[in-house]
């Protein structure tokens, strides 16, 4: 890997897989990931901060049950996201425009605080993102903030034993409060929506896209209404013929 390509760019070759993405160190289009935890099937999207693709950023936005917000607690790096206009206030205010109104927030880079690891800092970081958050509509009581290292993978599966001064995040919530530790139980303490299955059928169209020996193949979230492999749509038959 060269190193322009490298650094700490590196681990964003995961999900950054176009080629104009991997030779700009940013994200461009929004890019789907599956794993599963003890609960859920989880398909996390990565959508794209640069201002240049704010569209993207919607249609990636606009499919999520639930927000991760990751900001970086590295001297000087946080500040520089949450001061007025940055991305860490756009990212938060889009989700809650969105609809997105389940919220985790990782406070990331724990391992390059002065001194490493530290509490006072996590704990600033913490005031700052609750005041803002409950600005916009989101209840900070039902938020859970967990500081984490994702380069060392500190609170990220597992408790840190270098951050042993967490006792744990805890959300109140009205259909049932939930605590944990790392981001993995965070995730496992995301409700489920109810989605109005007896309703017709509404699937936001994210791309149309054209496939050799398939044909044209719509992409989008459902909704409402059912759909499984083999189904007729009057909608799918519909839009196929006008194109």
């Amino acid at each position: 890997m060269a190193k322009r390509e490298g650094g700490s760019f590196k681990y964003a070759w995961v999900l950054d897989k176009l080629k104009a993405e991997r030779e700009r160190g940013i994200t461009i289009d929004i890019s789907p990931w599956k794993f599963e935890t003890r609960k859920y099937y989880v398909t996390i999207t990565d959508a794209p901060g640069h201002r240049d693709f704010i569209k993207n950023r919607i249609i990636g936005t606009s499919q999520a049950d639930c927000a991760a917000l990751i900001v970086a607690a590295g001297v000087g790096e946080f500040e520089a996201g949450i001061s007025k206009n940055e991305q860490t206030h756009e990212r938060a205010l889009l989700a809650y425009t969105l609809g997105v109104k389940q919220l985790i927030v990782g406070v990331n880079k724990m391992d390059s605080t002065e001194p490493l690891y530290n509490q006072k800092r996590y704990e600033e970081i913490v005031k700052e993102v609750s005041t803002y958050l409950k600005k916009i509509g989101y209840n900070p009581d039902r938020v859970a903030l967990v500081p984490i290292s994702g380069w060392n993978g500190d609170n990220m599966l597992e408790p840190s034993a270098d951050m042993l001064w967490f006792k744990g995040w805890k959300v109140t919530r009205n259909d049932g409060n939930a605590s944990g530790t790392t981001l993995l139980e965070a995730l496992d303490c995301i409700l489920p929506p109810t989605r109005p299955t007896d309703k017709p059928l509404h699937l936001p169209l994210q791309d149309v896209y054209k496939t050799g020996g398939i044909g044209t193949v719509p992409v989008g979230r459902v909704e409402t209404d059912v759909l499984k492999p083999g189904m007729g749509s009057p909608l799918l038959q519909s839009m196929l013929q006008l194109k």
